[in-house]
C-alpha cells in the first residue's frame, strides 16, 4: 500500500515584481506582463481610517485557478528526475535523500502566543529545507465568507491560510506541456530584515475542445439538512447548467443519498439526452438523514462501472458533509473504495454548500480521494463552477506533486511557511514517489508564501524552489526549479504589484481570523483586522478586481464583528477575540546572526 503524507494547494493573479521563472528545464524563464481585464469600479463604502499599520513580516500558503507578471530573467536548472542530494552548483543545498537528525544543541523556538506544553514544538530544519504536497483547495475561504455574511466570525479551526491565498488567481508563466512552471519573487517589509517570499507554480490550461471526454458521477446529498435555501436548490440549478455546458461526448451519472443511496441516473452520454437528464435532476428532493458512506460507496461503484478507456473519470460530491448515519469516519469510507480508485484513476471533487458545513470531513474525503474541495454559497458562483471551471479541469497535468524550497543559510537566518499545516512532507520523501502528493489539473496555479528573515546585508541567492511530479499517464517523474536572489525582492511590500499585495492581504486575513488559536503561530508582527481593513480598501481601489473587492468587503465585515462586544463566556464559541494577534515571534538567539532555520 502506498505511503501517504498530509498535503494541500491552488491560486490566481500577478502583475509585476522581479521574479525568476523556469519552464523547460535548462531554459531560462521570463514572465509575461498583464493585468486584470476587469474595469475598475468606484467603491462606495464609508471612509475608513487606516490604522497605525505595522509592516508585514511574514506570511505563507500554498494552492483552483489564475493572472499577471512582468519579470527579470534568471538562471534555472532542471534536476534529473531521480536526482540525489548534495549541494547544487549555485551553492544552495539541494534536496537530499538523507537528512541530518536534529540535535538539542540546534536553535528551537516556541510558537508565539503559547506557553509550556501548549506550544506545538518542532525543531527547525537543520538543512534549511521546506517540503509540502500540492493541492488546490479553496473551500476554507468560501466558507469563511459565508460565515461572515451570516454575521459571525468563522471558527478558527476551519481557517486555512493557503486556501485563502489560492482563492486568488495568479498569472504565472505557463509551461508548454504537462507539469509546472516555477516562479519565485517577493518583497521586503519594514520589520527588520523580514521579507515575504512568493513561490508560484502553474500548469497549462486546456481548451474545452482539446480535453479528453469526461465521465462525471455526481453524488448528491438529499438529506433533510439540504432543504435550507442555498443547498439543494443551488445544487439542482448547478447540475442543470453542467449538463448544458458539457460536451456531447461527455457522460454523467447521478447518485442521491440520504438514509440510503439511490442511483438516479446511470452513466449517460450527453448527446441527445439533456432533456432526460434535466428531468432526473428535478426529482432530487430533501428527505431524511445523511448516510455519506452509502453515497460515496455507490458513487464510486457507478463511476467504476461506467469507466471507459481514454475518458477522465471523476466523482463530484455535493454536500454539506454533515454525516450523521452509517459510517462517518473518512478514512474508513475511502478504504472501502480504494481498489476502484486505484484501478480506474477516479479522483474526488468535493463541493461544499450550506451555512453549517462539515469542513473537516469534506477535506479528509478529498485528500484521501486524490482530489480537492471548494465551497459555493451563491447561484452564480455555482453555475460558474460547473460550466467553466469543472469542464476545463476534469483532466490532470500532474500526479503526486510536491514542492521543496531550499533556503541558503549564507543569506537566510529564518523562514516560515504560512499555512499548509497538514500538507507537510518529510524532506527526505521529496523524491520518494511512493509518498502521496497532490493531483493538479490544467490551468491551475499554486501559491506558497514564506516569511523569510535575511541576514543583515545579505546579497546573493536566497532560495531555490523545486517542484516534482509524476506524468499523469506514464508516471515518469519530472522536476523544475527556480532561484530567487536578494536583488529580486521588491523594496516595499505595500507598494509592490497588486497580485503580491492581494495574496499578502489574503494570508494576513486568514492569520487574523485564527489569531486566538494557540496551535497556529501568527505571522510576525500581525496586522489587526482593523489595520488590514485599510490595506484591503486601498488594494481594492487599485486593482479594480471583483474578487479583490469581495475580499475587502469580507475583511471590513470581520473587523466590525471583531470589534463588536462579545460576552466573555461565549467569545471562544463565536470565534471572537482580541483585536491584536499574539505578536511576532521572538527570535532565538536574537543577539547573534546564527541561522535559526524553520520557525514553527
Amino acid at each position: 500500500m502506498e505511503q501517504r503524507a498530509n498535503r494541500r494547494v491552488n491560486g490566481r493573479e500577478s502583475d509585476r515584481t522581479h521574479q525568476r521563472t523556469s519552464e523547460d528545464g535548462n531554459e531560462n524563464g521570463s514572465g509575461s506582463a498583464g493585468g486584470s481585464d476587469r474595469t475598475a469600479r468606484s467603491r462606495k463604502r464609508g471612509a475608513r481610517r487606516l490604522g497605525p499599520l505595522r509592516a508585514l513580516v511574514a506570511v505563507g500558503a500554498a494552492a483552483a485557478v489564475l493572472l499577471t507578471g512582468c519579470t527579470s530573467g534568471g538562471s534555472t536548472k532542471e534536476s534529473a528526475a531521480d536526482g540525489s542530494g548534495g549541494d547544487r552548483a549555485d551553492g544552495l543545498p539541494g534536496p537530499s535523500a538523507t537528512r541530518a537528525p536534529w540535535s538539542p544543541g540546534e536553535a528551537q523556538e516556541q510558537a508565539p502566543g503559547t506557553e509550556g506544553d501548549e506550544a506545538p514544538s518542532k525543531p527547525p530544519a537543520p538543512d534549511f529545507l521546506s517540503t509540502f504536497a500540492l493541492d488546490v483547495d479553496t473551500a476554507s475561504y468560501g466558507f469563511a465568507r459565508r460565515s461572515l455574511e451570516d454575521g459571525r466570525l468563522p471558527d478558527p479551526g476551519t481557517v486555512r491560510p493557503e486556501e485563502f491565498v489560492n482563492s486568488f488567481r495568479q498569472d504565472y508563466r505557463k509551461p508548454k506541456g504537462d507539469g509546472f512552471s516555477v516562479t519565485v519573487d517577493g518583497a521586503r517589509t519594514e520589520d527588520e530584515d523580514w521579507s515575504l517570499l512568493r513561490v508560484g507554480l502553474a500548469t497549462r490550461p486546456v481548451a474545452q475542445k482539446e480535453r479528453p471526454p469526461a465521465a462525471l458521477t455526481f453524488v448528491v446529498d438529499v438529506s433533510g439538512s439540504m432543504a435550507e435555501p442555498g443547498r439543494l436548490d443551488l445544487v439542482r440549478d448547478a447540475l442543470k447548467a453542467a449538463a448544458d455546458g458539457l460536451r456531447d461526448d461527455d457522460s454523467l451519472a447521478i447518485v442521491a443519498f440520504s438514509n440510503e443511496a439511490e442511483v438516479v441516473l446511470d452513466m449517460t452520454r450527453l448527446d441527445g439526452n439533456r432533456d432526460r437528464i434535466h428531468s432526473r435532476i428535478e426529482t432530487l428532493e430533501p428527505t431524511d438523514s445523511t448516510n455519506l458512506d452509502a453515497g460515496v460507496r455507490t458513487g464510486y461503484d457507478v463511476a467504476a462501472e461506467g469507466h471507459r478507456k481514454g475518458v477522465t473519470n471523476r466523482v463530484v460530491l455535493l454536500s454539506d458533509a454533515l454525516a450523521n448515519t452509517g459510517e462517518t469516519d473518512s478514512a474508513r469510507i475511502l478504504d472501502r473504495i480504494e481498489d476502484e480508485r486505484r484501478e480506474h484513476g477516479i479522483t474526488l471533487f468535493g463541493v461544499g454548500v450550506g451555512s453549517e458545513y462539515g469542513d473537516s470531513l469534506m477535506e479528509d474525503l478529498a485528500d484521501k480521494g486524490d482530489g480537492h474541495t471548494t465551497y459555493v454559497s451563491e447561484r452564480a458562483e455555482a453555475r460558474a463552477l460547473f460550466t467553466e471551471r469543472l469542464p476545463a479541469n476534469v483532466g490532470l497535468r500532474a500526479r503526486d506533486a510536491k514542492a521543496q524550497v531550499a533556503f541558503d543559510p549564507k543569506t537566510v537566518r529564518a523562514f516560515r511557511l504560512i499555512g499548509y499545516d497538514n500538507r507537510e512532507v518529510a524532506d527526505d520523501d521529496f523524491r520518494n514517489d511512493r509518498v502521496d502528493g497532490g493531483e493538479v489539473g490544467p490551468g491551475h496555479t499554486v501559491t506558497a508564501l514564506y516569511a523569510v528573515r535575511t541576514k543583515e546585508g545579505a546579497e546573493g541567492p536566497l532560495a531555490t524552489a523545486r517542484v516534482r511530479w509524476l506524468d499523469p499517464d506514464t508516471r515518469k517523474p519530472h522536476e523544475k526549479a527556480s532561484t530567487v536572489h536578494s536583488d529580486d525582492l521588491d523594496p516595499d511590500l505595500w507598494n509592490s504589484s497588486t497580485s503580491l499585495r492581494t495574496v499578502a492581504v489574503a494570508a494576513y486575513f486568514a492569520e487574523a481570523l485564527r489569531a486566538d488559536d494557540p496551535h497556529h503561530p501568527s505571522l510576525p508582527e500581525p496586522l489587526t483586522l482593523a489595520e488590514l481593513d485599510g490595506r484591503a480598501e486601498e488594494l481594492a481601489n487599485d486593482s479594480g478586481d471583483r474578487d479583490v473587492d469581495e475580499l475587502a468587503e469580507a475583511i471590513h465585515t470581520a473587523a466590525g464583528l471583531r470589534d463588536r462586544p462579545v460576552p466573555e463566556e461565549t467569545a471562544h464559541e463565536d470565534g471572537g477575540g482580541s483585536t491584536a494577534g499574539p505578536g511576532r515571534p521572538q527570535d532565538a538567539g536574537a543577539e547573534t546572526d546564527e541561522p535559526e532555520g524553520e520557525l514553527r
